[in-house]
């Protein structure tokens, strides 16, 4: 079963990161796929992926087996073409212990999540060695931002990143800041922002409220700064202007979500 790890050009020889991880097996007429969220430790020969959490997977029943090949083949260069590397070894389930279960905990924050706006077509343009240079600088900048502004960087994900913030202000400010940051950069950002609930045990963090805040950003134009209603309306006392962007579907989310744009 061929499998896939997403890797940016800047974490080829970075270790302790999460990223995205597809499985591919073609059996007669049928293809099967799984894929979710892993965690690379290490670098090199000494790599260890394992699955961050149960993956998910799907079998596609093609009719004949010229079907299922040209599927599986057209699978396969698509994850080629979007910066997934072939992987050569297994992908581990971590193990628990029995009493893994009493370690979970609920926390409450605002959670920003930013994002590269064309960022596939600015690395096409500059080439890997460029690019990597300028990842360096961006991300630098974004966690010095995080820092001034107390944010807990949770992960990253190619080139975007998500933290989190126990004031909703502080999220909102340190949003602004790095879209100002990394303009000097010859960036432009997108960013979301929503207040939920999420699950700590031990290392992971899970929960809604990520993926909501991940969606949020992407319903963002270049250099916008969006949040939820529920970041809104923890900030009603703010000082702080929105815009009100209407209801919006955010794509594998419950229900419409009214959005704002941040006004400066």
């Amino acid at each position: 079963m061929p499998k896939f790890l997403r890797v940016g050009v800047h974490q080829s020889n970075v270790s302790g990161y999460t990223s995205k991880a597809w499985c591919i097996r073609r059996v007669g007429s049928a293809v099967f796929l799984k894929w979710g969220a892993v965690e690379v430790h290490g670098a090199g020969a000494a790599r260890k992926v394992y699955w961050t959490l149960p993956p998910r997977d799907k079998t596609i029943r093609c009719g004949t087996v010229q079907r299922a090949s040209d599927y599986a083949k057209a699978a396969i260069a698509r994850r080629r073409n979007h910066r997934y590397e072939l992987l050569t070894g297994s992908i581990a389930t971590r193990r628990r212990t029995a009493d893994r279960g009493a370690e979970f905990e609920q926390a409450l924050a605002t959670i920003l999540f930013v994002d590269i706006v064309g960022s596939t077509e600015k690395a096409a343009r500059l080439g890997d060695a460029r690019w990597t240079q300028v990842m360096g600088h961006y991300y630098a900048a974004v966690r010095k931002e995080l820092k001034t502004l107390r944010g807990k960087e949770v992960v990253t994900t190619g080139d975007g990143l998500l933290a989190t913030f126990k004031a909703p202000a502080a999220g909102v400010r340190c949003a602004a800041a790095i879209r100002e940051a990394v303009r000097t950069l010859g960036l432009e950002i997108r960013v979301g922002l929503h207040a939920g609930e999420y699950t700590v045990s031990g290392g992971e963090v899970v929960g809604l409220a990520f993926h909501i805040g991940a969606r949020v950003a992407a319903k963002a134009r270049a250099g916008e700064v969006l949040v939820s209603s529920a970041v809104r309306d923890l900030m009603s006392q703010s000082g702080i202007q929105f815009r009100d962007r209407g209801l919006h579907q955010l794509k594998g989310v419950p229900a419409r979500w009214r959005l704002y744009r941040v006004e400066h």
